[in-house]
């Protein structure tokens, strides 16, 4: 499986470089295309500093131009985006298949004092379910917010769903990223699965901090292994993804094996 990440700083109205870069995965072969959060619609403190009105309209000019773009190159595009419903603003990442369109609403948001998405978003506080899970050429991906990766109940979910790569879009900041490495490797060995993490890049600055996302989107092996990751610019990311290696690491590891056992006592 050929997937790639797009990283970015948010990119606003504009659609150049999605059209350019997208023109570029294609022709490589790409078959899934994932980008970090925040990209697709300015950070979430500027959100709160625009009409709903002006959110709603950024998000149908995107999902316009996605929609065509998932169409035209047969690509499967993962994007985070901000949409409204009845007057209501939800954080979701949308799914654009070739013939289909689906939205993942983020569970779990971050709820600081000062980064606090769950106060300003209308997402529902219920229990866990099942985050979006979905094939492309037999090769099953599942999509998760990158705060998601911190809580074991997302991974319960999962379990037993035998998904090949996990996609989480992230907007990291604040020099947390030795922490997130270790985060990713950690999953994607105890889940025998790979982890293919977006983050976006730029810079955010209000009275109190200096927000610089700073890249560094990574590939980790089902083994805890990063295999491929940027640095801190705009770029294009290519990587490619074995089923095979990931039977052949829960075989030899054997963690759902364990588990499949005591389930069935």
């Amino acid at each position: 499986m050929r997937a790639a990440v797009l990283q970015l700083n948010a990119q606003g109205m504009s659609s150049t470089k999605l059209y350019n870069y997208i023109r570029i995965a294609h022709k490589k072969g790409v078959k899934v295309l994932l980008l970090g959060e925040y990209v697709l619609n300015p950070f979430f403190k500027e959100l709160k500093d625009m009409s709903v009105s002006m959110i709603k309209e950024q998000a149908l000019h995107q999902i316009k131009i996605l929609k065509e773009l998932s169409s035209t190159y047969k690509m499967t595009i993962i994007a985070p985006l901000i949409v409204v419903k009845k007057k209501e603003v939800y954080k979701t990442i949308a799914k654009f298949a070739p013939s289909s369109t689906s939205y993942y609403q983020q569970q779990i948001l971050i709820n600081y004092t000062h980064w606090n998405e769950e106060k300003f978003f209308s997402n529902a506080i219920k229990k866990i379910e099942t985050p979006m899970v979905f094939k492309v050429d037999g090769f099953k991906f599942a999509v998760i917010s990158g705060f998601e990766l911190h809580f074991d109940t997302i991974f319960t979910q999962l379990q037993g769903k035998k998904v090949d790569c996990i996609l989480a879009p992230s907007v990291s900041t604040f020099d947390s990223f030795e922490r997130w490495k270790a985060l990713i490797t950690t999953r994607a060995f105890t889940n025998n699965c790979y982890i293919l993490r977006a983050n976006r890049i730029g810079e955010y600055i209000d009275k109190e901090f200096s927000w610089q996302f700073y890249g560094d989107s990574i590939l980790a092996s089902p083994n805890g292994d990063i295999l491929t990751h940027l640095g801190n610019k705009e770029e294009l990311m290519i990587v490619d993804m074995s089923h095979s290696d990931v039977v052949q690491t829960r075989r030899s590891w054997g963690f759902s094996e364990a588990i499949n056992k005591r389930n069935q006592v």
